[in-house]
């Protein structure tokens, strides 16, 4: 007999952590018109890491979530890539970057973009960032804040007491073999640079999920103009999301004769955690204006006839 915890997992409730396979049979990476995006590697803090090059513009970082690679972000990537220069990297033990013996932290991951970025030559750029990337990028731009100009993070936290009361209650049920009896994870170990490794990976990211984060006081104290995007249905709770949102100086009312805040915040409707990177068309009409600087005029401001 299944425990309640494993029936709930089984259900869906834990797809946080299982991240989106699906998206993959729904999405393309290349689109129509889309060059086929560069693929290279970078030595960097010990990792011999994958990334890709697509589009022409201003820099944009593209950071994927856990047990994803830079296909399983979908079209939302060839989108951006038409305004924009986007970097799509590959993290410790994801896609074609294999593992190493070091444990897979937000920090590691954080320091490892910055460690790539200068390899690159990029002194700084804009970020994307989804679930485990969206935490990284957070960390990003609190150890390198110099390095992000402003970053979009989707289905993000920053503690763990900001998850879903079902998710919190189901970390501790996490096991490796209950991931490796799953089917796609059986064909992503099959596809792993080392899948032998594989459940070392798995491990890692378990240990991953139950970090306490609690990142408060260093949100508090960033200057970095933040988008939060997050399903209406996500792995966070909305009040997290809006405490969020009010930590980095939004929630106040507009229309008020002084600018609105740099950071912004995007709810989607009927969304769970890993519809987020399946719907890129709303996902690009939130980005885009945020990372232009563009902001919708309202009724009393001055308008040129």
């Amino acid at each position: 007999m299944k425990s309640k915890a494993q029936s709930i997992a089984v259900s869906g409730l834990w797809i946080h952590t299982v991240c989106v396979f699906t998206v993959l049979a729904l999405t393309s990476f290349v689109c129509a018109g889309q060059k086929t995006p560069v693929g290279k590697y970078a030595e960097i803090n010990g990792l011999k890491m994958y990334y890709e090059v697509s589009g022409q513009g201003d820099p944009l970082i593209v950071l994927h979530g856990a047990y994803m690679d830079i296909p399983s972000m979908g079209s939302i990537i060839p989108k951006l890539a038409e305004t924009h220069k986007v970097y799509a990297l590959e993290f410790q033990g994801h896609g074609r970057t294999a593992d190493i013996d070091r444990p897979i932290t937000y920090q590691n991951l954080a320091d490892d973009v910055a460690a790539l970025m200068e390899t690159l030559d990029i002194d700084s750029a804009d970020v994307f960032g989804y679930s485990m990337g969206s935490a990284a990028g957070l960390q990003l731009a609190i150890r390198h804040p110099e390095k992000v100009k402003k970053l979009v993070a989707a289905s993000v936290a920053y503690d763990f007491k900001g998850w879903q009361p079902a998710f919190q209650e189901f970390v501790p049920q996490m096991t490796v073999e209950m991931f490796l009896s799953m089917p796609h994870f059986q064909e992503a170990r099959q596809q792993s640079q080392d899948p032998d490794r594989f459940p070392e990976v798995i491990r890692k990211l378990i240990a991953l999920e139950k970090e306490p984060m609690a990142w408060e006081e260093q949100v508090k104290s960033l200057k970095t103009p933040v988008l939060i995007i997050s399903g209406d249905a996500d792995v966070a709770t909305l009040e997290h999301t809006v405490a969020l949102f009010r930590h980095l100086g939004g929630g106040v009312m507009g229309d008020m004769g002084v600018p609105l805040p740099a950071s912004r915040l995007a709810i989607m409707p009927a969304t769970a955690h890993t519809a987020v990177i399946s719907q890129p068309e709303m996902l690009h009409a939130f980005i885009e204006p945020f990372l232009l600087g563009a902001v919708p005029k309202g009724m009393f401001e001055q308008t040129d006839y």
